[in-house]
């Protein structure tokens, strides 16, 4: 396998890059990484890891590239271009990765534009336009918008990690596109390369000169001779994406390129998915942004009557502002339920149990109007015979968050466990809206022959509906995607459809050009590729001799993959299953036939869609948001999982040093556990490749150090005013750089030699607590224990003013040791010590949990591992019992102040006057426990407690102390959670987690608070 060669090649090392690249793949290889990486100044990532991390997109397929390069300027991709050229290595530009038919993967060279070359080169918003880098994500660039009132309306589902760039090859649609068109209609000019290096400004045929003109003159000749064969040939729907735009010069499309009926040149390289030019800059077409938007959520018995109405929805926006109507189907309706953080949002647009739901939405200047839009789509719906099925939507909160589930579809849909997934190759075949209901019964029926079945949705308002039948690529799948195929385009002819209808060709679709439009068409987009791309050095084998759909040595999961077979440390039994694709029933857990336990099916549930890659909300993923790195991405950590335990980084496996670095990273803040639409928890199987890592390689001083914390805490705090010398002594604290690697830059907490556990705050017995009428348990962990005894002394406060009896958690043979979570082991990756210390709280805590007794704790991340971790070390039903009794204390008095039983406490509370910030740990996000914190301080007089819209604070236990990652620590606090802080110097901050307070004491010099400790102060 190839051996590893730095992350970054530079200048300074471009001589030895080609000794490690030739010696581990090839000659040609070991001189282009040389001289990339002495003529440029960007990222040559030629590792085995790194190659395999860029093998995949969202599709099926994977091809590993010879290398990867990540330009750090525009003028380094032309450099790449020139050093490719010379070198005849074929080039694979890539955005986001994102591309759900294989169009970023290659055995070239992939060019990653995403991380660097993403400015925005200019905004004229007089004309409305705006020029950028093809590397910049469609949301980027919205929010760059916003202040000028305009906005790009090629709103993709994949908006927040699709870049232009990507989105111009695919010419990408959205779900707006009967309002605003495709990519194809918002795009005026673009900057590009072609392959001989020369850099051409593709616009207004009538404007063109030297090449560019050529070029026109040439496809207009071969669009007037051919048309005939466009006429008869081309689908006539908005949705078409197959081929080259040769109908530029004789227009097939129902929505006109351009609004005065020109010709831009600039459309040809649009949906040419890289293989025709390198793009430099895109000139963008912008739209102003709506100023008010209703949505309605209408509600279907059956599915095809949702296909068949659709048709007569859209007569409703024949005054232009009808903006979308979207479909979400049965099975998407019930994977969305079972995503904690899509199912309230989803019940709130349900009447019933619906077999599908129509998203209508209206949007333009005047509300009042619009409004009386939702009113006609109610009158229409009972005309339809379909009274009471409208769901109103006027407000804008509600609107947003049914979207973002509405954008998420894809990956809901890949959560179905088990080797069965839905696959995309037919999924958005587009016909007319009339035939629809015909069309989507009919495919349906295709499916049932197969003994598979679709799960729908997207695009009812154009016809485009995006179905992806279950299928065992292991299996059989691929001959059952070519009959599939077969079949459904036989359908697509028949109702005069497009069989490439938004997701473009790539290697998925390739071959079905020629079927689509003919031979002579086929030989003119053969001809158009040679007068671009004479040497067919841009993305070869796509659109133009594209290799066959079912080609399984060009897939992510061929007949030869095989998992190494491996014990994992904790229960990954759930994924172990297989499923029927019929009828999506699951077998029970581990039966799946997985030879890794589960473990290598959970990764494997990650598809590559990029949800990962956003920026603007939720947890995940903050390391990546610093660095941009793709190792450094939840994708990226997943596939670096598949690909170590398939083999393919060689014998180590989970002990590889490629899987080391991937986590090296990672924060555990299981934003992805929450935010993935596919549930990858990614922080847990961090775990898996620590035990692994470290039952290998044994673990280092510092991993030992942080580990047993909870077990030498109560001597070392006998030693308090001898340990806190570090934070005072700066040659101290630099030895213990040195020796320990915990940053001599970082404060340590502050030992106390009275400290909760020897400072007389008892509670009452076991006994008292088993006689109690309001009882309650509470679980106090090693930090608030032995490092703010404060928090845990606020919090007995709290309870015991709020009426209830609480007993403090202990062993029921007392050895001088508290209970502890065992966090510190897990993060470690000490599992055996963590079960061990599982076994404890167990013995101690069950007999109570068993009686209903609640226990409360303070720490997130110690706490929310009785629901989590615990459950899955072997202890079976008696972890689970903890688990259902087990609630961080906001969550147990906003539970108990719904119930009315907090009146007492309510009462006694003082008035609040000022701002008050809440931080909302990572692991209270993932469990969607930030809620409670903040219902619970409005129990406060006058208190307005905000949330600081934040990411990972950066700490992350010991991750923040670490001198390696000190400096990115501070660089994820800085990202929203320190400026928030800054930006209100007289407020109250409230963080529950310790390493979150910690954080903002050492980057803002502000001491935040628990949410106990104000409680207790008010009283």
């Amino acid at each position: 396998m190839n051996a590893r060669i730095p992350i970054a090649v530079g200048p300074a090392r471009s001589g030895s890059a080609y000794d490690s690249v030739a010696r581990a793949s090839n000659e040609v290889a070991g001189r282009l990484a040389q001289r990339l990486a002495s003529e440029t100044r960007g990222e040559v990532l030629f590792s085995a890891a790194d190659r395999g991390r860029y093998a995949t997109d969202a599709s099926i397929y994977q091809v590993t590239p010879i290398g990867v390069f990540v330009p750090k300027t525009a003028e380094d991709a032309r450099i790449a271009l020139d050093i490719c050229r010379d070198l005849h290595v074929p080039v694979v530009p890539r955005g986001g990765g994102t591309s759900q038919c294989g169009q970023t993967v290659g055995a070239g060279l992939v060019i990653d534009f995403s991380k660097h070359v993403r400015q925005v080169l200019e905004v004229d918003a007089e004309k409305r336009t705006a020029t950028v880098e093809p590397g910049i994500v469609l949301d980027h660039l919205n929010a760059q918008l916003k202040k000028t009132g305009l906005w790009y309306p090629v709103d993709v589902s994949t908006a927040a990690q699709a870049t232009l760039g990507g989105m111009a090859g695919n010419n990408s649609c959205g779900s707006r596109s009967i309002a605003y068109g495709n990519m194809v209609h918002n795009v005026l000019g673009a900057e590009a390369w072609t392959s001989d290096g020369e850099l051409h400004r593709f616009g207004r045929f009538d404007e063109a000169s030297g090449a560019v003109r050529a070029f026109g003159e040439r496809v207009r000749e071969l669009a007037w001779t051919l048309r005939p064969e466009i006429e008869s040939r081309w689908p006539k729907v908005l949705r078409r994406v197959a081929g080259y735009n040769l109908d530029i010069f004789h227009n097939q499309n129902e929505r006109p390129y351009t609004a005065d009926g020109s010709v831009n040149l600039a459309h040809l390289l649009v949906g040419s998915e890289g293989t025709l030019a390198l793009t430099r800059s895109l000139q963008l077409r912008l739209s102003e942004l709506p100023r008010a938007k209703v949505l309605g959520v209408v509600n279907f018995p059956t599915f095809y009557k949702a296909m068949d109405s659709a048709q007569h929805i859209v007569k409703l926006g024949g005054d232009g502002t009808l903006t979308a109507v979207e479909l979400v189907d049965r099975t998407m309706i019930e994977l969305s339920l079972q995503n904690p953080a899509f199912a309230p949002t989803v019940r709130s647009a349900l009447i019933g149990q619906p077999d599908a739901v129509l998203l209508v939405e209206f949007a333009g200047s005047d509300r009042a109007a619009l409004l009386r839009k939702l009113t006609q789509l109610e009158e229409l719906m009972g005309d339809l015979g379909l009274p009471g099925s409208v769901v109103l939507m006027p407000d804008e909160g509600p609107q947003k968050a049914l979207w973002e589930v509405r954008k998420a579809g894809l990956n809901i849909m890949m959560s179905l466990k088990g080797d069965g997934k839905p696959v995309s190759f037919i999924e958005d075949c587009a016909v007319p809206l009339e035939s629809l209901a015909e069309y989507t019964d009919a495919l349906t029926q295709v499916f049932r022959k197969h003994g598979t079945k679709g799960t729908w949705y997207a695009h009812a308002s154009v016809g485009t509906l995006h179905v992806r039948p279950i299928l065992d690529m292991r299996r059989n799948g691929a001959p059952a995607m070519r009959a599939i195929a077969e079949e459904a385009s036989a359908l697509v002819r028949k109702y005069k459809g497009a069989y490439s209808g938004e997701h473009g060709d790539g290697l998925c679709r390739g071959e079905w050009i020629r079927w689509q439009f003919g031979p002579a068409i086929d030989a003119a987009f053969g001809e158009i590729k040679r007068m671009f791309d004479p040497l067919d050095l841009l993305s070869p084998q796509r659109i133009v001799n594209p290799p066959r759909m079912d080609d399984t040595r060009l897939m992510r999961f061929p007949p030869s993959y095989r998992v190494i077979p491996l014990q994992p440390a904790l229960d990954w039994s759930a994924w172990d299953v297989q499923n029927d694709p019929a009828t999506e029933r699951v077998t029970a857990p581990g039966t799946g036939g997985d030879p890794a336990r589960g473990l290598a099916k959970a990764v494997e549930m990650c598809n590559n869609n990029g949800h990962c890659r956003k920026f603007d909300a939720g947890t995940m993923c903050p390391s990546y948001r610093v660095t941009r790195d793709e190792q450094h991405l939840t994708r990226g950590r997943a596939n670096t999982l598949r690909l170590a335990l398939s083999g393919q980084l060689g014998a180590d496996g989970l002990a590889s040093e490629e899987v080391r670095a991937a986590f090296d990273l990672c924060v555990s803040c299981k934003g992805c556990k929450r935010d993935c639409p596919t549930g990858v928890d990614m922080a847990r199987m961090k775990i898996e490749a620590r035990h692994e890592h470290g039952r290998f390689r044994g673990w280092s001083l510092q991993d030992r150090l942080i580990a047993k914390l909870p077990d030498y805490a109560a001597m070392a705090s006998r030693f308090a005013g001898l340990l806190n010398l570090r934070n005072r002594s700066p040659l101290l604290a630099m030895l213990g750089e040195k020796l320990l690697g915990l940053s001599a830059q970082r404060s340590l907490p502050t030992w106390h030699s009275r400290h909760f556990f020897n400072g007389g705050a008892r509670g009452a017995t076991r006994e008292q607590l088993l006689a109690a009428a309001r009882p309650v348990v509470l679980f106090v962990d090693t930090f608030n224990g032995f490092f703010e005894s404060g928090n845990a002394q606020a919090a007995l406060t709290v309870l015991e003013a709020a009426g209830y009896t609480v007993h403090v958690a202990s062993k029921e043979g007392a050895d001088g040791k508290h209970l502890c979570c065992g966090r510190t082991y897990l993060a470690s990756g000490m599992v055996d010590q963590a079960k061990a210390k599982a076994a404890e709280l167990l013995d101690a805590l069950h007999p109570l949990a068993a009686r209903g007794i609640p226990v409360v704790g303070l720490e997130p991340s110690c706490l929310l591992s009785f629901r989590d971790e615990l459950v899955t070390m072997g202890f079976g039903d008696r972890a689970q019992v903890l688990a259902q009794q087990s609630l961080l204390l906001e969550e147990f008095l906003a539970r108990e102040a719904s119930a009315g039983r907090l009146d007492a406490l309510k009462q006694r509370l003082k008035p609040l006057a000022g701002p008050l910030l809440v931080h909302g740990h990572c692991h209270q996000k993932a469990f969607g426990a930030v809620t409670p914190v903040l219902e619970v301080l409005k129990l406060i007089p006058g208190a307005q407690p905000q949330l600081i819209e934040s990411s990972c604070c950066g700490m992350a236990g010991s991750f923040g102390y670490e001198a390696s990652h000190h400096a990115i620590s501070l660089q994820m606090a800085e990202l929203s959670l320190l400026p928030a802080v800054r930006s209100a110097p007289d407020a109250i901050v409230v963080a529950d987690g310790t390493s979150c307070r910690h954080q903002i004491q050492d980057g803002a010099q502000r001491q935040a608070v628990h949410a106990a400790v104000l409680l207790a102060r008010q009283l």
